[in-house]
């Protein structure tokens, strides 16, 4: 950028398997990101952001370089590069699930080992290779690690003896006759910041702003808004159906019998709860879903 160039926040999605999740989580939050398979360089509908796609492998190490301001990245992979950047936020959501991962040590389903200390000696594939020779060392064990470039379930018993490998549900490694031994580290999304870049007041801003915005996304996932007219004498029956994330809302309507209700449930218990609602005398009852949810 040239100096007359507006400012902008340099920010790095992470390419693969959080991709789509990533971009999502950012569509939530207010942010249309468009990507190309022809181009690392997505198109966003905010013209403070300049994005790049970047492996989750790599992103805290130019990040930590200074080469982006900030980037969505693993804990796991700022731990494996040992990265010196800030975490802005943790960002609870993963490529199947909202949830966190592990990185688990895994064996065949007959294999005789039952603990990290029965992997002396042996042979263990993985791409987290410097967190596992930290947890060897930790261990007090001494193995021989390998980097697998992909596929690594497939690699016990003949090209190696263990494996370490990331799993949300562990049907992957359970399809391919794998048992988990230990998990070795549990890791989360973080958006994760250059220190240089937080002390530039203008981007530090930006960067709150985006963390306000992606953790209200994050606290909506998995919950609707929901309106209702009630008599004031049906009142105190139907707020005893509802659970609220907060007390819910309660407005006088222009008939001064009447009032209406708003409130946030969980969506897997609105079609338990809306027959109940109906029955303690709710009427006009409307589910509408959210998009964010700031405390």
């Amino acid at each position: 950028m040239t100096s007359s160039d507006p400012k902008k926040l340099r920010l790095g999605i992470p390419k693969g398997s959080l991709e789509n999740a990533t971009i999502e989580l950012f569509r939530r939050a207010g942010f249309v990101i468009t990507t190309s398979s022809r181009s690392y360089f997505p198109a966003v509908d905010d013209p403070d952001l300049e994005c790049m796609l970047i492996r989750a492998q790599e992103m805290a190490r130019y990040v930590e370089d200074g080469i982006l301001d900030a980037g969505l990245t693993g804990l796991d992979w700022v731990e494996e590069n040992a990265a010196d950047v800030a975490t802005v936020v943790d960002l609870i959501y993963a490529k199947q699930s909202f949830g966190k991962v592990r990185w688990v040590l895994a064996v065949p389903e007959t294999s005789d080992v039952h603990s990290v200390k029965d992997l002396q000696g042996k042979i263990i594939a993985t791409e987290l290779v410097a967190t596992t020779k930290r947890y060897l060392e930790k261990n007090g064990v001494t193995a021989k690690v390998e980097f697998s470039w992909g596929a690594t379930e497939v690699k016990p018993p003949v090209l190696a003896d263990a494996i370490v490998e990331v799993t949300e549900t562990g049907s992957s490694l359970r399809a391919n006759k794998l048992r988990i031994v230990e998990t070795v580290l549990e890791s989360n999304t973080q958006l994760i910041a250059n220190h240089a870049s937080l002390r530039d007041d203008w981007k530090r801003r930006k960067l709150d702003d985006i963390k306000m915005l992606l953790e209200g996304a994050i606290n909506a996932m998995g919950k609707v808004g929901l309106m209702l007219n009630v008599r004031k004498a049906d009142l105190e029956s139907v707020l005893g159906v509802l659970p609220a994330l907060k007390n819910p809302t309660i407005s006088q309507l222009s008939d001064a019998e009447w009032l209406a209700v708003n409130t946030i449930l969980d969506e897997t218990a609105v079609r338990r709860i809306i027959p109940r609602l109906k029955e303690a005398g709710a009427q006009g009852i409307v589910e509408y879903p959210l998009n964010k949810i700031v405390m």
